[in-house]
């Protein structure tokens, strides 16, 4: 069912090639910003209609369908739900960044001050699934850095309902309002405002090939998380662990999208075998089977290293958003991980444990931007401003070297600019 590869013995472009969505949607996408831009409400108005079927007479959430959710959701979610927000918000609180100031002896102070920005919009998916957890992994760092002002924007089914754990987590979550777009035209109706929905400073949440593609096009006039691809998971296990784990662990991101992508790298060719077996035994126990094994054919892979030190190499290269280290002794391993989303480290520690439950964020990067980028945080809603205090006698001390380098540069009213301050006749 899954390919399975010696390492070495395949083309490195076999084993690291990412699926890609074949969709062109630049086009359409842009048209919908546009339309978003000049027709403003009307316009979110007729995409739902022509995408949810839904006819929507509000496009705000009320207090008393806020109310209504909290009623029809079982209090025994309710209490998960809480119990959730206080995991996520006790560990981001740990990245809470402080302002600081520098005086020195000669007159000189410097400093960086940490602000939120004003306004933040997060984008929930809708569709085939409902995602409570991304509210909560999203909106508690906005609310912990001190975001003023936060907002949903997510799909209302066809009777222009959204649905009520959504509603839930979003009044557990302290979220402020709630709107009912989903796909691009969210998306641009966070960045250039409309009647309705306000314009934000910063716009994160996972969402489809159209809805990545609007944060990439309207990136710039807002800021944004970060592009997300197809969901992913990479385990790198040991000849001990247990095959019906692995194969559970594989299918928790198959599941997600035809696109997604699981791979195991391991160093025992019978734990490759037992895993692929594990697959055509779970596989039809899904709901969501035909995703799933969709995933795994096209996407899925079993990677067989010489060892384990040679697997994290191979995983480094991946980058993967999700790396679980299945062994006895993770932690000798974790130093050598150079390039992962978030990294699920023993036997009982499947990566569901994370999208859902200790607190650490599930909004990770993807497609090998581990490389580079990191999971959502309370960075991603702060701003850094840098202030400087000179006094006279502190400049003249440093004014001919400023000039000469700015003359240096070719720029002489820049060092003009600080000469003038000690000529006799402008004093």
């Amino acid at each position: 069912m899954i390919n399975i590869y010696k390492y070495g013995e395949v083309a490195d472009s076999e084993i690291f090639a990412r699926p890609e969505s074949g969709y062109n949607v630049e086009e359409i996408v842009s048209a919908i910003i546009e339309d978003v831009k000049v027709n403003k409400d009307s316009a979110l108005k007729a995409y739902e209609k022509k995408f949810d079927g839904a006819e929507l007479n509000s496009l705000e959430v009320s207090k008393e369908e806020f109310d209504e959710a909290f009623r029809l959701v079982e209090p025994e979610f309710v209490s998960i739900l809480e119990e959730a927000a206080s995991n996520i918000r006790e560990f981001h609180e740990k990245q809470v960044r402080s302002s600081f100031v520098m005086t020195k002896n000669d007159g000189i102070v410097m400093g960086q001050k940490i602000m939120p920005v004003e306004k933040a919009g997060l984008y929930v998916p809708g569709g085939t699934a409902a995602y409570p957890s991304t509210v909560l992994m999203d909106s508690i760092p906005a609310k912990i850095a001190g975001v003023e002002e936060i907002v949903i924007t997510t799909p209302p089914d066809s009777s222009g309902k959204i649905n009520p754990v959504i509603l839930a987590a979003a009044k557990i979550a302290g979220v402020d309002r709630i709107f009912k777009v989903g796909g691009a035209q969210a998306i641009a109706a966070l960045a250039y405002g409309t009647e309705t929905v306000p314009k934000v400073d910063k716009i994160v949440g996972p969402g489809n090939a159209f809805v990545a593609e609007a944060k990439k096009q309207v990136y710039g006039k807002v800021s944004i998380d970060m592009i997300a691809g197809p969901s992913e998971i990479l385990i790198i296990a040991d000849s001990l662990s247990n095959p019906a784990f692995l194969a559970a662990d594989l299918l928790s991101q198959a599941e997600h999208d035809k696109m997604a992508s699981a791979v195991l790298i391991t160093d025992s060719p019978a734990l490759a075998e037992s895993v692929d077996r594990e697959l055509e035994k779970q596989i039809p126990l899904l709901p969501r089977k035909e995703i799933a094994e969709a995933s795994i054919r096209a996407n899925g892979r079993i990677i067989i290293a010489d060892n384990l030190i040679q697997a994290v190499e191979i995983s480094n290269k991946l980058a993967p958003e999700h790396l679980e280290l299945c062994m006895d002794n993770p932690f000798d391993y974790l130093d050598k991980v150079k390039h992962a989303g978030s990294i699920f480290m023993g036997r009982y520690c499947p990566e569901a444990l994370g999208d859902y439950f200790s607190g650490a964020n599930h909004t990770l990067p993807t497609s090998g931007t581990a490389r580079f980028s990191s999971p959502l945080s309370v960075d991603d809603f702060i701003k850094k401003s840098q202030f400087t205090y000179y006094t006279k006698e502190a400049l003249s001390k440093s004014a001919d070297r400023i000039a000469y380098f700015a003359g240096k540069e070719g720029l002489t009213a820049h060092g003009r600019s600080v000469q003038i301050r000690f000529e006799e006749d402008t004093i």
